[in-house]
């Protein structure tokens, strides 16, 4: 089992050189809270340098205490925000997130294939931070079975893996256990599954890459260090835009993803308090410590 650390494979004046930007686009529900969602994944396509493209699935009612409502929009309306986006600006990679009717699932892997974007990352998103049910379990099922077969990368967490999977989260426990979920995902059509280790009891956060064209080869194993009491909404969302944006640049998967490892490490570590309830991730950690020691400006005093 191949097992690394997580690095940024680019510093920020690389991720600027490119004169030209890579689109990238964001399917996802709306976010009021500005954590995740939408709001999450555009501030994380313009912290990693590529034109950000939204296509809203959902409005909900959210801020750091939790999510209050849901409305879902249309899919005649998601179908036509896609048709509008990919028939004029094209994109070079693409992302799911919270998709909230099958009808909507299968609305965008229709247009997704008609447009023929190929460099696809799908987030089954199932429940928000503090588990309010953001999609339903028919949606949950429908994005993975639309959905996965188009993916370049799929990236659930241990609840949404064990959804899938039909096992208990106990069953997932051990890193053996997670692998061997990874592996069975593939079946759902996915070329690779990240499975996240955020969600795991281990101190690792070990998230595993494995690949359907692999043959059986040992899988990556991405470790990070869990900070002790570190927990932010979000996470899930900017790993994924960020694992986009890479992919939008041209980083083959692996590369990606371990550039949206050490993107979410830096935001969580630098995770604020906002509100009553849970922290928001800072989107802008990485690139602003850089610039804040370049300049030399401190704390401003």
């Amino acid at each position: 089992m191949r097992d690394e650390a997580s690095s940024f494979p680019a510093d920020a004046e690389q991720w600027r050189s490119w004169s030209v930007p890579a689109r990238a686009l964001t399917i996802a529900g709306s976010d009021s809270g500005g954590s995740a969602g939408i709001q999450g994944d555009l501030k994380t396509f313009q912290e990693l340098g590529v034109f950000g493209m939204s296509v809203v699935t959902a409005v909900t009612a959210q801020n750091s205490l939790g999510a209050q409502l849901v409305e879902p929009v249309s899919p005649r309306l998601v179908a036509a925000q896609l048709e509008s986006v990919l028939a004029d600006l094209g994109a070079d990679a693409a992302k799911t997130g919270m998709i909230p009717t099958p009808d909507a699932a299968e609305a965008i892997a229709g247009a997704l294939s008609r447009f023929g974007v190929h460099r696809l990352v799908v987030d089954p998103v199932r429940l928000s931070k503090d588990g309010y049910a953001l999609a339903g379990r028919g949606a949950f099922e429908a994005t993975a079975r639309f959905l996965f077969p188009l993916a370049e990368l799929a990236t659930p967490n241990v609840p949404e893996a064990a959804a899938l999977l039909g096992v208990r989260e106990t069953d997932l426990a051990s890193v053996g256990a997670r692998v061997e979920a990874a592996r069975s995902l593939l079946a759902w059509g996915a070329r690779h599954v990240l499975l996240k280790g955020g969600h795991a009891a281990d101190d690792a956060c070990a998230d595993i890459l494995v690949g359907a064209a692999d043959g059986g080869a040992e899988p990556l194993l991405l470790r990070g260090q869990r900070l002790p009491g570190a927990s932010a909404r979000g996470t899930g969302c900017a790993f994924a835009s960020a694992a986009c944006a890479a992919m939008a640049r041209g980083l083959d998967v692996p590369a990606a993803c371990r550039a949206a490892k050490a993107f979410v490490a830096a935001a969580l570590a630098a995770s604020v308090r906002l509100g009553a309830g849970t922290p928001s991730l800072k989107h802008a950690a990485w690139r602003e410590d850089r610039l804040w020691s370049e300049a030399s400006i401190g704390d401003g005093k």
